[in-house]
């Protein structure tokens, strides 16, 4: 890498779940138009990342712990207070925390939003590397991973490889596609087109080690303020993909946003598992030889 790595950092307590990073994207990105049918969840229309989707907007609703301290991002107008939903139930705020019940509202059940723009981790051991036979997928200068639509096959190794299933292929021909971190834009010394639409800086574009520093603040920020499920997600360079090139703080554990807990980068069996390949292949190899010089001494 001749450049800074960089990344993003997606702060899903200042998400409100607009969708601005999607259409953003999409638009830079040329990419077909999905996720236009409803599906009965919520209103993720778009249900997961894929080949037309680099950008997913989770929404997840959920019961809100009791007393549960409110995030410190937007004060509210005291004198107005929150709007009640249906039944007085509460709607939620920007930060997809309930807001507290209007006085005198007969409300059984607090809810709330968690909200997360999701993406391509661009993992610093990226297992669809490994696994690409014409190297269609490539380490940019940044630090960030790419496929080559123009040199992809088809073979589609790189979509079981991602432990996160992030890659997908396009029905039509078999290419595989996903986010590029805006390569093109950034070539030319612009930030993302997510992180360029998003109104509430959820999404931080920036270098890598500046976003880690940032997001540790606002961790602890959050846990003085009584927050205690927040947590930061893919920004640790010991787990098991090296950390990624986009991170997440998440106020719930992974498995809730759809996130496997605990990431290995699946290639990294790889070394060993060619060794006793070797290892068996040379022994075949020892066990023939050895079979023709006993035979060749029996022979008259």
């Amino acid at each position: 890498m001749s450049e800074e790595r960089v990344g993003f950092f997606t702060d899903t307590s200042v998400c409100i779940g607009c969708k601005a990073c999607e259409v953003a994207c999409k638009e830079w990105n040329a990419l077909p138009e999905d996720g236009l049918s409803l599906t009965g969840m919520s209103y993720d229309n778009t249900q997961a990342l894929g080949a037309s989707s680099w950008r997913h907007v989770a929404f997840i609703e959920q019961t809100a712990p009791r007393g549960r301290t409110q995030l410190p991002l937007v004060e509210a107008d005291s004198a107005q207070g929150p709007a009640p939903g249906p039944s007085g139930a509460t709607s939620p705020g920007p930060s997809g925390e309930a807001s507290p019940a209007p006085s005198g509202a007969a409300s059984s059940t607090d809810m709330r939003w968690l909200m997360s723009s999701d993406v391509c981790k661009h993992c610093t051991h990226a297992a669809c590397l490994d696994v690409c036979p014409t190297g269609s997928l490539f380490r940019t200068e940044f630090g960030t991973v790419v496929v080559q639509e123009d040199i992809c096959n088809g073979c589609g190794y790189c979509v079981p490889a991602c432990p996160y299933g992030v890659i997908e292929q396009r029905p039509h021909d078999g290419r595989a596609f996903k986010c590029t971190l805006c390569y093109d834009r950034l070539g030319a010394g612009q930030e993302p087109a997510c992180a360029k639409a998003c109104p509430t800086e959820s999404i931080r574009f920036g270098p890598l080690d500046e976003l880690r520093e940032r997001a540790a603040l606002r961790v602890d920020e959050l846990h003085e303020a009584g927050v205690d499920g927040a947590r930061l997600y893919g920004h640790d360079p010991e787990d098991g993909v090296g950390g990624g090139g986009a991170f997440f703080l998440l106020l719930d554990r992974p498995e809730v946003y759809g996130l496997p807990p605990d990431p290995v980068v699946t290639t990294r069996d790889l070394p060993v598992m060619w060794k006793h390949a070797a290892g068996a292949a040379l022994s075949l190899l020892g066990g023939v030889a050895a079979a023709f010089a006993l035979v060749g001494r029996r022979r008259p």
